[in-house]
């Protein structure tokens, strides 16, 4: 088991889930939480060498630049609606992000078993 890519794929799937749960709890602790975990995410795909990793870093990027806006919408401009929305951009992100994530390990699979 490759331990470093059971923490990269853990901190993928916590940036999507705590992003959807500012959606459910939309205050302002549980967008820096979202925020937060994405920016580990994102710092851990600095170091994958893998065969689509500009294209997680990319995903990890745009979800970034959707929840550090999301949190200026909300804590200094108080428009709950723009931080929704900006949100649900950053879960978008992430789904690719994931989607990209198991079309890479099933193209490692395939491989592995050509071999």
């Amino acid at each position: 088991m490759d331990w470093g890519r059971v923490f990269y794929l853990f901190f993928t799937l916590m940036s999507l889930t705590t992003s959807a749960a500012f959606l459910y709890e939309d205050t302002l602790v549980a967008l820096i939480i979202a925020a937060s975990v994405n920016v580990v995410s994102t710092l851990l795909k600095i170091g994958i060498r893998n065969i689509l990793s500009s294209e997680l870093m990319a995903g990890s990027l745009v979800a970034d630049f959707h929840l550090i806006p999301a949190f200026f919408a909300l804590q200094f401009y108080g428009n709950l609606n723009i931080a929704n929305w900006l949100v649900i951009g950053a879960i978008i992100a992430n789904l690719y992000t994931i989607v990209i994530s198991i079309i890479e390990n099933l193209k490692l699979l395939f491989e592995s078993r050509q071999k």
